[in-house]
């Protein structure tokens, strides 16, 4: 892509993949044979990568993915110590069980870093594809956290309210997920053929839907937990052209690789840095759709 750069006010989001891998083999995860040889991976070039972020876009937000975050307490601390408070900041964790941390050195570290962590987005599915840390575990998190659920493929229907309810002592939101890699630009706000949504308004009180031209979320309430069905599409810059006929690549998302590269895309597109450096901005087109979304 030749085009100039342009993004939301702010910057676009700045997904960070760890420089080491997990221990897990869930069946919907792309990323794992991106760490099937680890021999090139460099904490000192992401967090070099990290710098270059925070100084062209100081208000942009961090996720951190993988991999498993919490797979290297040491290293996650280096790298959220570069971050300024003026960024959000989410890991992306299935809080393990794991060899190498207890469960109350993992619970410390969120006590460490709770005015710095903005959610831990913590994956629980349906279908258990990994040894899973106790919910008890889970509500004791210090920092704000939040459910992910990918309704994959033949997912049990009949058990998401039982899913749900597991949840309710600890207050703690869901997002259930549509398998990302199926989303396409057609299917993306589609509602009358979307399984995962009819089933979801079956059971749960359907509250508003709010979106964008990349990602939208459904929301529902179920005994005042909200959840919400979220919907992305598996690439992040939309070609566009404007009002005065110039075209840009609009960029929703930037990834810092395990090696520190840059990319403009989940799709393997190297960003020209020096380019994004002038990039130009516009409000971030999410908004509300329809109903009420006031969580």
């Amino acid at each position: 892509m030749s085009n100039p750069y342009k993004t939301r006010e702010g910057g676009a989001t700045v997904t960070v993949f760890v420089p080491y891998d997990c221990s897990n083999n869930c069946p919907f995860c792309i990323n794992k044979k991106e760490y099937a040889d680890c021999s090139t991976f460099s904490l000192e070039r992401i967090i070099e990568s990290i710098r270059t972020m925070d100084a062209i876009t100081p208000y942009c937000d961090f996720v951190f993915t993988g991999g498993e975050p919490l797979a290297d307490l040491e290293s996650l601390q280096k790298m959220l110590d570069v971050i300024p408070s003026t960024h959000k900041i989410y890991i992306n964790t299935t809080f393990p069980v794991q060899k190498h941390y207890t469960a109350e050195e993992m619970l410390a570290f969120t006590e460490k870093n709770k005015d710095k962590i903005t959610c831990m987005n913590i994956s629980r599915h349906l279908q258990k594809y990994v040894e899973e840390s106790p919910d008890e575990v889970i509500g004791r998190i210090a920092c704000r956290t939040r459910i992910n659920c990918v309704l994959y493929k033949h997912y049990p229907a009949d058990k998401l309210v039982d899913y749900v309810e597991r949840f309710l002592p600890y207050n703690i939101p869901i997002q259930f997920r549509y398998d990302y890699t199926e989303t396409t630009p057609d299917n993306l706000y589609e509602e009358e053929n979307d399984k995962i949504l009819q089933d979801l308004r079956k059971f749960f009180t359907y509250k508003g839907l709010d979106g964008c031209r990349m990602r939208n979320g459904f929301h529902f309430e179920y005994k005042g937990l909200h959840m919400t069905y979220h919907k992305t599409l598996p690439y992040s810059t939309i070609v566009e052209k404007d009002d005065t006929g110039v075209t840009y690549d609009i960029l929703y998302d930037i990834l810092i690789k395990q090696t520190g590269e840059i990319h403009s895309d989940w799709t393997g597109v190297v960003m020209d840095v020096e380019k994004y450096r002038n990039v130009v901005f516009e409000p971030y087109d999410l908004r509300v759709i329809n109903g009420i979304v006031d969580y």
